[in-house]
């Protein structure tokens, strides 16, 4: 019998804030203290609740999607390992991001919190080790369809489901003692980009791109080390390989984006999603490209404050150098606004504006960013002749005034107020 109170002091014990320690402590999620409009720890509590009985044990068998997990904790050493879901059958659906979209952040957290990560040390450089452990979680990243996998841990399952805005949420973990992988049937381009030890990681995963694999599969065999020039190959951990691909791959789309015609039209697409609005606006220049994100009250990253946080980073026609400081959100949505200029061979300027809403109660990874401005790009777009009608119709989708957008845009500040030479020959 599952111990509900003990697993929820759990549960509430392994937050990250103080704040949590304290006003939480008296909320037990009754009285919505935080001001949300439902509780996050609750929301875990339950979704743990469902499968603790199952994975209490130390053995764990079950179909993995299939799913491994490469951490950064103590780089150069780190934990690697299968993902396994107390379940046997087609479990795809559990680390394909690319189908999430328009799906509830319930039914998301119900089915990440069964992935139960196995761990095993090793340093990044042995990818090339004949340790079985190693082994079995490279052919399980390689796997095209889930295959069946038996696991034993040095202690039973533990922990809270892990959340971060980078990597896709999964629940508890425990050292691995062996794991035993069921005949893997390897994606024939994967194995072939494995095999190619003078093929670079860069060029294999525009390749594999190319190719039609998800960039969830690319991702999950990058982080293990299948790619490169021999002696190279490192293990990658997790939240890193997947801005590297999605970094890449726009990089990549962005030489010949930027010799194409420009757009001859002011567009908006939009969507909504996990309490999520999202409003891509596309400007008749040269390639330029902003992604601006606010984050309102007791939302994942702004649990303290009574006022909207914004933050924002852009690049111009040259790029960037350093790092964005919202991290791999903004490569992922850099990729998707890329996909489709590629498509429609035409270049523009971009700018993504992004409101979080509370009801986004838990951060639930990078792919949320890149899938919902895919969707948003599926559907057509509303057309305006002016930069000034194209934002009045921005205002009518999202909450925040416009005057506030604008101050945060490097790009529409650029377009609004920066004189041009044709202004001054006018």
């Amino acid at each position: 019998m599952v111990d509900s109170s003990s697993m929820f002091d759990e549960i509430l014990s392994l937050e990250d804030l103080s704040r949590k320690s304290s006003m939480c402590v008296y909320c037990k999620g009754s009285k919505m203290l935080c001001g949300k409009d439902r509780c996050s720890v609750i929301a875990r509590f339950y979704s743990a609740s469902k499968t603790r009985e199952r994975i209490d044990s130390l053995n764990l068998d079950g179909s993995s999607p299939p799913s491994v997990f490469v951490g950064r904790f103590g780089y150069p050493k780190v934990a690697i390992g299968p993902m396994i879901p107390p379940m046997h059958g087609d479990t795809s659906l559990y680390d394909t991001p690319e189908r999430w979209a328009g799906m509830s952040i319930d039914d998301i957290i119900d089915f990440r919190s069964m992935m139960v990560r196995g761990m095993h040390w090793v340093k990044v450089g042995e990818v090339e080790s004949p340790n079985k452990l190693v082994v079995r979680t490279r052919d399980l990243a390689l796997a095209r369809t889930p295959p069946d996998v038996d696991a034993q841990f040095e202690r039973k399952p533990y922990g809270r489901l892990s959340v971060n805005d980078d990597v896709q949420p999964f629940g508890p973990s425990a050292p691995l003692r062996r794991f035993d992988v069921s005949t893997c049937r390897f994606d024939a381009r994967l194995e072939k980009a494995f095999f190619d030890t003078d093929l670079r990681a860069k060029d294999a995963v525009i390749s594999l791109y190319k190719d039609g694999l998800l960039l969830s599969q690319i991702q999950r065999a990058f982080s293990v080390g299948a790619f490169g020039v021999g002696a190279r190959r490192k293990f990658v951990p997790t939240r890193w390989s997947i801005t590297a691909v999605d970094s890449n791959l726009g990089l990549h789309m962005l030489e010949t984006t930027k010799t194409f015609p420009t757009i001859n039209e002011y567009r908006v697409y939009e969507t909504q999603s996990l309490d999520n609005r999202w409003a891509v606006l596309m400007m008749p220049t040269s390639w330029r490209y902003e992604l601006i994100e606010a984050w309102y009250p007791n939302t994942a990253w702004n649990p303290h404050s009574d006022k909207i946080a914004i933050m924002s980073d852009c690049e111009f026609y040259d790029g960037r150098t350093d790092y964005a400081s919202i991290g791999g959100c903004y490569y992922a949505a850099r990729l998707a606004v890329n996909e489709l200029l590629q498509r429609e061979r035409r270049q523009a300027g971009v700018s993504i504006m992004r409101e979080a809403h509370p009801g986004y109660i838990l951060p639930v990874g990078v792919w949320n960013v890149r899938e919902n401005v895919r969707a948003a790009l599926r559907d057509p777009p509303r057309r305006f002749g002016t930069l000034k009608e194209a934002l009045t119709h921005i205002s009518t989708i999202m909450d925040i005034p416009m005057s506030r957008w604008i101050r945060n845009s490097a790009l529409l500040k650029d377009a609004l107020y920066q004189k041009r030479i044709d202004d001054l020959w006018g």
